[in-house]
C-alpha cells in the first residue's frame, strides 16, 4: 500500500484505541456495568404494547403550545399589595383636603386611622388576611429611618439649641419617669387576683410601659403650626417626641433582652444604666461623623449636580444601619447627623438640589408614618384581641397620671434654669399633648413571639393610641383656643428682625462675659467664631463667612421670585431692577406706609437703646473690658456723651459687612420709595427729594435722610 493507505490506516487504530480507553475510563466502578441478578419468583413486565387504533392505556403527554396570556400573582403580590394600600392612603389624603374643614377640627392621624378600619372591616368581611408587610426588621431597617430623618431635618435649629436643656430634659428624664412609673404601677395592678394577669412579671411590664411612653404629637404640632403658639412651648414638644423616641427605642431593645433572664441581679441593673448612656452617646459621635463626612463629600459635587440628593439619603442611611451594626442608637445616629449636615449641605449643593432634598424627604416621612396609621387600623379589625378590661382601664389612667405629674415635677426643676419660664397654661398643654402614635403601635406589633401576653399588650396599645388620638387630638384645638395659651408669630421673617435678634445675641454675649456667666449665647458665639475659622473652610466649597442678614435676604428674595411665579398676575418682565427687588418686602394693604417704615424706625430704635446699654455698662465696668458689639466699643473708647443718632448709627453699621451695608441701604430705600408712592402716588424708581417727603409723609423722619443717603 502507498503511503496515504498507511496513514490512514495508522489514524484509525489511534481513534480505536482511544476510544477503548475512554469506554474504560468511564467505568470506574464495576457495579455500575454489572446487571443485577433477577430475584427469585420475580415477574417481568414487558412494555405496554399501542393497539392500533383502539383507545390507549397511556397516552402521550400533550405538547404544551406557547401562552398569548399568563398570570403570576404570587410573584408580584407583595409589592403589589404595598402599592395599592400606599395608593389608596394618598388618595384618602387628597380627599382630606378637598374640605379644608375636615382637617382643621380632625387630624390627619384619625381620618387614616378611620379609613384603616373601614379596610379592615371590609376584608374581615372576606375572610381575607392583611399582607405580613409590618415586621420586626421592616420597621427598624425602612419605615423608621424616613419618619426620624424627616423630623430632624426640618428641625428648627436656632430655637432648638436655645431650648436644647429643656428638651434633653423631657426626652430622657420624662420618658425614663414615665417608664419606670408606669411599669411599677401595671406591676402592681397585676398583683389583683381579680384581673387575672398575675403571670405577667416586671420584666414584662417595664418593656410594655417603655413602648407606651413613646409619644407622637403629630397632631398637636400642626395644630400648633396653625393657631402660631409661643416658639418656646412648640420647639419642647417638638423636640421631646424626637429624642423620646431614641430613648423609647434603647429601653425598649434593652428590656426586650431583659424579659428573657428568670432573675435580674444588681449588677444587671448597673450594666443597663451603663448601656443606656453608650448607646445614646455612641449613636450621637456616629451621626456627627456622618454629618461632617456628607458635608465634605458634597463640596466636589459642583460637576454632578444630578446626584447631590443621593448622598443625602445614603449617608444619612449608613449612619442609621453602621448604629444598627453595633447595636447603639440608629434614631440618634440619623437626627444628629440630620442637624449636622444640614447647615453646610445646602450651602454646597444647588438650589435645585436642596428643594428636591427637602420634598424627598418630606414624602417619604408621610408615606412610612400613614402607612403605619393605616395598618393600625385594618390590624384593630382583622386581628385576634385579648381584652382585659381591667389592665387596659388601668393602663389608660396611669399613662395620664404619670405623664400629668412628669410634667409638674420636671418643669418646677427646670423654671428656675430658665429665661423664660413655663407657666400652667403650658405645662397643662404639655401633659394633654401626650399623644401616642405609630411608633408605639409598630413597637408593640413587633413583639417577639415569646413574650407570653403579646396579644394583650397589642389589644391595650391600639385603645391607648386610639384614645389619645381622637379625644385628646381633636379636643387640643378648642383647650387652646378656651385657656389662651401665649402665642407668637413664627413666621415672622424680615431684616428687621434679623438686625434686632444679632443686636440682643451680642448684647447679652457681651454681658455674660463681663459678668462671667457662661450661658447659651455665650457658646453659641464661640461656636460660631470657631464654624468660620476651621469648619466652614473645611466643609463649604465658597467658605467665606457670610452675614445671617445677606442670608435671610437671599432666602426673602427667593420666596418672592416663586411666589410672583406661582402668581398669574406677576409682572415677570419688570424693567427696572427697582421694581423687580420691590416685591422683596411687599406692602400689607391694612397696615400703609407704618409697615414699610417698619425697618427704618425699629432700626433708629435699636440705635438708641444700644447708645443707652453702652453708657450704662461703660460706667459701671472697667474700661479695659469689652463687649462683642462694636459700638460698645466705640463707646467706651470715649471720654464724652456727645452722640448723636447719626453718629451711632454709623458706628453700628461699621460691625455689618460691605456686602450687607448694601442690602440694607437698597432695603430703606426701597422702603422709602414705596412710602413715597402710596402718600404722594409717585410712580416707584422716579426719585424723591427729602423735604417734599417730608410734606406728604407724616411718617418720615430725618433718620430716613441719613440712611438713604
Amino acid at each position: 500500500p502507498g503511503p496515504e493507505t498507511m496513514r490512514k490506516r495508522k489514524m484509525k487504530l489511534a481513534v480505536n484505541f482511544l476510544t477503548i480507553g475512554l469506554v474504560i475510563l468511564s467505568l470506574p466502578c464495576g457495579s455500575y456495568t454489572e446487571i443485577p441478578p433477577k430475584p427469585p419468583g420475580s415477574v417481568t413486565v414487558l412494555p405496554p404494547v399501542k393497539p392500533a387504533g383502539g383507545p390507549q392505556a397511556f397516552p402521550d403527554a400533550e405538547n404544551s403550545n406557547l401562552p398569548v396570556f399568563t398570570m403570576d400573582y404570587a410573584r408580584i403580590q407583595v409589592p403589589f399589595e404595598v402599592t395599592l394600600w400606599v395608593l389608596l392612603a394618598s388618595f384618602a389624603k387628597i380627599g382630606f383636603h378637598v374640605y379644608h374643614k375636615i382637617t382643621f377640627w380632625v387630624p390627619e392621624s384619625c381620618l387614616l386611622i378611620s379609613i384603616g378600619l373601614i379596610v379592615g372591616a371590609i376584608m374581615h368581611s372576606v375572610h381575607e388576611e392583611p399582607p405580613a408587610v409590618l415586621s420586626y426588621n421592616v420597621f427598624f431597617l425602612f419605615m423608621l429611618p424616613p419618619i426620624v430623618l424627616e423630623s430632624g431635618y426640618f428641625m428648627p435649629t436656632r430655637p432648638f439649641f436655645e431650648n436644647v436643656g429643656t428638651v434633653l430634659w423631657f426626652a430622657v428624664v420624662g420618658t425614663l419617669w414615665n417608664s419606670i412609673g408606669i411599669g411599677m404601677s401595671l406591676y402592681a395592678v397585676c398583683q389583683i387576683e381579680a384581673f387575672e394577669v398575675q403571670d405577667i412579671n416586671l420584666q414584662e411590664n417595664m418593656l410594655f410601659a417603655a413602648i407606651i411612653s413613646a409619644v407622637d404629637p403629630v397632631a398637636v404640632l400642626s395644630v400648633f403650626e396653625d393657631v402660631s403658639v409661643n416658639e418656646q412651648l412648640y420647639i419642647v414638644v417638638f423636640g421631646e417626641c424626637l429624642f423620646n423616641d431614641a430613648v423609647t427605642v434603647v429601653l425598649y431593645n434593652m428590656f426586650i433582652f431583659v424579659a428573657d433572664m428568670p432573675v435580674v441581679e444588681p449588677v444587671d441593673v448597673f450594666l443597663g444604666v451603663a448601656r443606656f448612656f453608650v448607646v445614646g452617646l455612641g449613636g450621637m459621635g456616629f451621626g456627627v461623623i456622618f454629618g461632617f463626612v456628607a458635608s465634605f463629600t458634597t463640596r466636589f459635587t459642583s460637576n454632578v449636580r444630578e446626584i447631590e440628593p443621593l448622598f443625602i439619603f445614603m449617608y444619612s442611611y449608613l449612619a442609621y444601619l453602621v448604629a444598627e451594626l453595633f447595636s447603639i442608637s440608629s434614631i440618634m445616629a440619623i437626627v444628629t447627623c440630620a442637624l449636622t449636615m444640614k447647615y453646610y449641605v445646602e450651602e454646597n449643593v444647588s438650589q435645585r438640589s436642596c428643594t428636591t432634598i427637602r420634598h424627598v424627604v418630606k414624602m417619604l416621612g408621610t408615606i412610612s408614618e400613614t402607612l403605619i396609621f393605616f395598618f393600625l387600623g385594618v390590624v384593630t379589625i382583622t386581628t385576634e384581641h385579648e381584652w382585659n378590661w381591667g389592665y387596659i382601664m388601668f393602663t389608660l389612667l396611669l399613662a395620664l397620671v404619670w405623664r400629668g405629674l412628669g410634667v409638674l415635677v420636671l418643669t418646677q426643676i427646670i423654671n428656675p434654669f430658665r429665661t423664660i419660664p413655663f407657666n400652667f397654661k403650658d405645662q397643662f398643654i404639655l401633659g394633654y399633648g401626650g399623644l401616642r402614635g405609630a411608633i408605639s403601635f409598630a413597637l408593640v406589633f413587633t413583639l417577639p413571639d415569646s413574650i407570653g401576653r403579646k396579644k394583650l399588650f397589642v389589644t391595650t396599645t391600639i385603645c391607648m393610641i386610639m384614645f389619645t388620638v381622637f379625644i385628646q387630638g381633636i379636643s387640643i384645638r378648642p383647650l387652646i383656643e378656651f385657656i389662651n395659651v401665649r402665642r407668637t408669630n413664627r413666621n415672622l421673617e424680615t431684616i428687621n428682625v434679623e438686625i434686632h435678634s444679632r443686636l440682643i445675641e451680642h448684647t447679652i454675649a457681651g454681658v455674660e462675659d463681663l459678668c462671667g456667666q457662661w450661658s447659651h449665647y455665650y457658646w453659641k458665639d464661640k461656636f460660631l467664631k470657631f464654624n468660620n475659622r476651621i469648619l466652614r473652610k473645611i466643609l463649604i466649597r465658597d467658605n467665606r463667612a457670610e452675614s445671617s442678614i445677606v442670608a435671610l435676604y437671599k432666602k426673602l428674595e427667593l420666596q418672592n421670585a416663586m411666589e410672583i411665579l406661582d402668581t398669574v398676575s406677576g409682572d415677570i418682565n419688570a424693567g427696572s431692577s427697582i421694581v423687580s427687588l420691590q416685591y422683596v418686602y411687599p406692602l400689607c394693604p391694612s397696615s400703609s406706609c407704618s409697615f414699610s417704615l417698619s425697618l427704618s424706625l425699629s432700626l433708629s430704635l435699636s440705635l438708641s437703646l444700644s447708645l443707652s446699654l453702652s453708657f450704662a455698662f461703660s460706667l459701671a465696668c472697667s474700661p479695659s473690658l469689652s463687649f462683642s458689639l462694636s459700638t460698645l466699643y466705640s463707646v467706651k473708647a470715649s471720654s464724652h456723651l456727645r452722640y448723636d443718632t447719626t453718629s451711632l448709627a454709623h458706628l453700628y453699621l461699621g460691625s455689618f459687612s460691605h456686602s450687607s451695608l448694601q442690602i440694607l441701604s437698597t432695603s430703606v430705600r426701597l422702603d422709602v420709595e414705596r412710602c413715597a408712592q402710596r402718600c404722594s402716588g409717585s410712580s416707584p424708581g422716579s426719585g424723591w427729594a427729602t423735604q417734599g417727603h417730608s410734606k406728604t409723609c407724616p411718617e418720615a423722619t430725618p433718620a430716613l435722610s441719613w440712611l438713604c443717603a
